[in-house]
């Protein structure tokens, strides 16, 4: 081969790949195409490797005529690439571009309130505990009399309760208070008892920075022989120390009432965010009361039934609620049940 032969060979491949090109019906057939005139078994190819016969001053001649072939035959594929890709995704319609994001459904999570009441519920079957659960709708007696609470007992009405009319013959109402499963667990097991009663409970007041209707509690009990309050404190404590992951948390009892643990006491920690030196959480004490605690009362041991002079019991409890304001520093509880997305996507 010499350099008319080889330039004549380009110039009839050249034709015959741009004709090729130009008849191809879809993205395969081009790829043939483009295979074909500009693969390793192409003109280009056959010329380039005769290039090195040719004398020195056909050279230069010949490797323009490739370069210049390969660049039309190319540029032509390039064009009905561009066409065929374009015409498919008009038969297509619009495609999907993954770089956008945001194909997938939100996925949602835990309450705060709900991943508390878990969160708690591990602290305490740790301890040795099993959660126990009963019905928001009560009876006068569990809500009120075995807990050592009469008709006449102003408690009641500090309680604000919520009666509902379902035709029994005894008073029924939503449950003020989880103190009701500690009595239904005590009636129904016999001593030894360590369980912890979370739960929705309900009270007629006005939802506000500090009330709601409904609210959430967990309360501990504990039955045993020789329970102290030495017993109670040291529970507490360590409770605690688990809750907010800090071993240098100190907790403080003041005498109080309630009519179904004497003694009572109210129950407190140091506060988390100043160490105890006074800030805005704990208005300045440089403490935060989370509930009440005591020793069961002997009269509500007597009424389900267990001797108090053979067994003792301790029992204590707080707001979910009011745990999840202390730990996150939230500030009003209707915060939790406007079910504003921006508010709970943050825990």
């Amino acid at each position: 081969m010499n350099l008319d032969d080889a330039l004549a060979l380009l110039d009839g491949a050249r034709a015959e790949a741009e004709a090729a090109v130009a008849a191809a019906a879809d993205v395969d057939a081009l790829d043939v195409v483009e295979r074909k005139w500009l693969g390793k078994n192409s003109p280009a190819t056959a010329v380039n490797e005769a290039i090195k016969t040719f004398s020195a001053d056909d050279r230069p001649r010949a490797g323009q005529a490739v370069g210049a072939y390969r660049s039309a035959v190319g540029e032509a594929a390039g064009a009905r690439r561009e066409a065929l890709t374009a015409a498919a995704a008009a038969t297509r319609g619009p495609g999907i571009d993954l770089t956008l994001g945001g194909h997938a459904r939100p996925r949602g999570h835990l309450h705060l309130v709900t991943q508390i009441r878990r969160e708690l519920e591990d602290i305490f079957i740790g301890l040795g505990y099993r959660v126990a659960e009963g019905p928001e709708v009560e009876d006068d007696w569990h809500n009120f009399e075995a807990l050592n609470i009469p008709p006449a007992h102003p408690a009641r009405s500090m309680q604000d309760t919520i009666y509902v009319d379902l035709g029994a013959a005894e008073q029924m109402m939503l449950r003020t208070h989880t103190s009701p499963v500690q009595i239904r667990t005590m009636e129904s097991q016999e001593p030894p008892i360590y369980v912890v009663a979370p739960g929705r409970t309900y009270r007629n007041e006005t939802l506000d920075a500090r009330h709601s209707p409904a609210f959430h509690q967990m309360e501990c009990l504990a039955v045993d022989r020789g329970l102290t309050m030495a017993d109670l404190f040291g529970t507490i404590e360590a409770f605690a120390r688990r809750l907010f992951d800090d071993e240098s948390v100190r907790t403080r009892f003041r005498s109080d009432f309630f009519p179904y643990t004497e003694p009572s006491a109210e129950l407190a920690v140091s506060c988390v965010f100043c160490g105890g030196d006074g800030c805005r959480v704990c208005s300045h004490t440089g403490w935060i009361e989370l509930g009440g605690c005591g020793m069961v009362d002997p009269q509500v041991l007597a009424g389900v039934g267990i001797d108090p002079e053979e067994w003792q019991g301790f029992a204590f409890g707080f707001g979910l609620e009011r745990i999840a304001m202390i730990r996150y520093g939230i500030n009003e509880i209707r915060t939790f049940f406007d079910n504003d997305v921006r508010f709970l996507e943050q825990y």
